[in-house]
């Protein structure tokens, strides 16, 4: 009876914030606060709860997402008391906050917002505003020794930048939200420098020749040691076993071979792999004890530890079906490369967007001989599936329009064979509406 009660209350709860606070997943730019005087005063009323923690700070236009749960997984494996911050969610919004693993107990979640009521009035903020603030809060209160904190969107102005952190990363620089974040690659970069902080060291993923410079030039102004981590390894072979990746990585002058096995099978997780490998160094320079058996260990089950989806997350074999969160133009590319190397005979392809991205770009950038099947997510900010299928006819793409994307992957599996590949891609938001009766 208390269990269904809390079921209740907890329901309830996630009513009243999606209800009452703007969601920028729901409804974009509308629910997008510029600056941070709003998670400082609910931290202040919360008694600074981010300070009472160490953390590693990550942001980036693809990847942070599979990188902090890759930290996330290796500390913890090293035995440290482990927070992990992310969004959007998938499912539930538990999963955004997480200890060890572990989703965020639901009666937390109704106590701090009876609690933080009276600010919510006060304030008005943000969906994000008041996740982070709990996220904090509870960090705080389980006595984490260590959050990997990924950043919304940007990072100057992104809720989470009033943490200390131990270590910032930056996974990439590519084009989204240029809405919000500039309109050039170094703008977005000088939003995502942001997060560079006096004196803590900064791993960047990937450079350019467009973005290093403005991370260098933030990073000298602030007396923060950075590191490129693409220069300190590179990935020279790679193989799948039973969907793990197997990734071959060569040191920086070659001379040392080193291989590690993933349970995120995505061959984009190479570049992924490679930055987290940088930070994990960067964390020992600073004392945090964490030996290379581990790192292997916990990247075999990253998954399992950190309850990482969507990303080349297979549901099903025969036909292979595949959720991918992928949603920009960069994201997009590296998920088109992705079906290159995996062996299949047709292709289905069920994409739903929102309206916020370049959905031109991105249909443009799609193969025409494979099966369409254009959907939408569940929320106001998707692109109705209709509109979809007309701005793909004028790309000189066809395919069928569905309401719902467990109609539309239904009707992509009725056309299917044994040797095909199903891929459900282009929304966070469609992937996490897919019901998981699908796989075998």
């Amino acid at each position: 009876m208390l269990r269904q009660q809390t079921s209740r209350n907890y329901a309830a709860t996630i009513d009243f914030l999606m209800q009452r606070l703007p969601m920028f997943s729901r409804i974009g730019v509308a629910a997008y606060r510029k600056d941070l005087r709003n998670i400082i005063r609910l931290c202040e009323f919360l008694g600074q709860p981010q300070q009472r923690f160490r953390s590693v700070h990550i942001a980036g236009t693809n990847g942070k997402g599979s990188v902090s749960h890759m930290l996330a997984a290796i500390l913890q494996t090293a035995g440290y008391r482990t927070g992990l911050y992310t969004s959007p969610h998938l499912s539930d919004f538990r999963e955004r906050i997480r200890v060890n693993g572990t989703e965020v107990r639901p009666e937390f979640v109704v106590t701090f917002t009876d609690r933080i009521r009276p600010m919510i009035d006060e304030l008005d903020p943000s969906f994000f505003e008041i996740s982070v603030a709990m996220a904090f809060e509870y960090f705080a209160s389980e006595n984490v020794e260590i959050a990997v904190i990924e950043t919304g969107l940007g990072g100057r102005l992104d809720s989470t930048n009033i943490v200390d952190p131990e270590l910032t990363v930056v996974t990439n620089i590519g084009w989204d939200h240029m809405n919000l974040l500039g309109n050039t690659l170094e703008q977005i970069a000088a939003e995502k420098a942001g997060i560079i902080k006096p004196g803590v060291p900064i791993v960047i993923g990937e450079e350019s020749a467009e973005t290093l410079q403005v991370f260098e030039m933030v990073a000298k102004e602030k007396n923060a040691p950075l590191t490129v981590a693409s220069r300190q390894r590179t990935p020279v072979d790679w193989s799948w076993k039973r969907h793990h990746l197997i990734v071959e990585l060569a040191s920086r002058n070659h001379e040392e071979h080193d291989k590690f096995e993933l349970d995120l099978s995505g061959i984009y997780q190479a570049k992924n792999l490679v930055t987290s490998l940088e930070a994990v160094t960067q964390l020992r320079n600073r004392g945090w004890k964490i030996d290379p058996e581990t790192v292997k260990k916990a990247l075999r089950q990253v998954r399992r530890l950190t309850g990482l989806h969507g990303r080349w997350d297979v549901i099903r074999e025969h036909p292979l079906v595949v959720l991918d969160v992928a949603h920009n133009v960069d994201g997009i590319q590296q998920l088109l490369r992705q079906i290159e190397v995996t062996p299949h005979s047709e292709l289905h392809l069920v994409i739903g967007m929102v309206k916020d991205k370049e959905v031109s770009k991105i249909l443009g950038l799609l193969p025409r001989s494979a099966h369409y099947y254009f959907t939408r997510a569940q929320i106001p900010r998707a692109l109705p599936e209709t509109e979809l299928a007309s701005m793909a006819k004028q790309a000189g793409i066809r395919g069928s329009a569905w309401p719902e994307v467990n109609r539309a992957l239904a009707a992509a599996l009725a056309n299917s064979g044994r040797n095909d590949l199903v891929l459900v891609f282009g929304s966070v938001f469609l992937a996490g509406e897919v019901n998981r009766v699908w796989n075998n």
